[in-house]
């Protein structure tokens, strides 16, 4: 008597519990993350889609929904060609919780805040830069301009701290909190740059597009209490 029937009986139900497993934990961990978001937060990404969201790319001819996608609860961006999401709304004072990771190699994007209109390959904006290596330096781009910008023929505020990055694969977590004309960046829980005089103190959130691929989850913000 042949008993492949019932092998494959086995096979099919240890699939079903396998796959039960894999859900449950992902369950617990979206769990988790709703935990860990505060009380009252805005969230600027949903984990299912980026209706939120305006994009600019470099290259007009390419369709920015081959750039920029959600899967698993993720934003991923390709990083080619250059350009950036942004939110439809503008914000001021405010606590930006935004985690990122490189799912292959380590490269380069940022987080732009205080975007200002109209959308441009170079955007009036402060950059929060996440280039491997350099995550917490501020590029000031479009004229946009801060106190601690003393050379002014380099756009770039260099990080106060060593790199606190975390390895390829692994999450890192940005806080940027904008208060008045003053910017602080925090990678991984260690203060990497703060800015004052900051010539502009509202704006739009920007992701970026640049260099290779780039996860993004848990992008929300906090209002400053007065």
């Amino acid at each position: 008597m042949r008993k492949y029937p019932v092998q494959i009986a086995a096979l099919l139900i240890f699939i079903f519990i396998a796959a039960s497993a894999v859900s449950a934990q992902d369950k617990q961990k979206r769990v988790k993350n709703k935990k860990n978001t505060p009380k009252g937060a805005i969230m600027l990404f949903n984990g299912k889609n980026l209706d939120n969201w305006v994009f600019y790319l470099k290259d007009q001819k390419v369709d920015p929904a081959k750039v920029f996608t959600v899967k698993d609860g993720l934003i991923n961006i390709t990083g080619d060609p250059f350009g950036y999401m942004r939110t439809k709304d503008s914000y001021s004072d405010y606590q930006l919780h935004v985690e990122w990771r490189w799912p292959a190699e380590a490269t380069n994007s940022g987080v732009f805040v205080h975007a200002q209109p109209p959308d441009t390959i170079w955007i009036k904006t402060f950059e929060c830069q996440l280039s491997a290596g350099n995550a917490g330096d501020f590029v000031c781009m479009g004229g946009a301009d801060m106190n601690e910008r003393k050379d002014k023929s380099s756009r770039v505020v260099r990080k106060m701290a060593p790199s606190s990055e975390k390895a390829v694969g692994e999450w890192n977590t940005m806080e940027v909190i904008c208060e008045g004309n003053t910017i602080e960046v925090t990678v991984n829980g260690v203060l990497q740059n703060r800015g004052t005089g900051a010539s502009m103190s509202k704006g739009h959130i920007c992701l970026q597009s640049e260099g290779k691929d780039i996860q993004f989850r848990n992008v929300f913000l906090t209002k400053q209490k007065k």
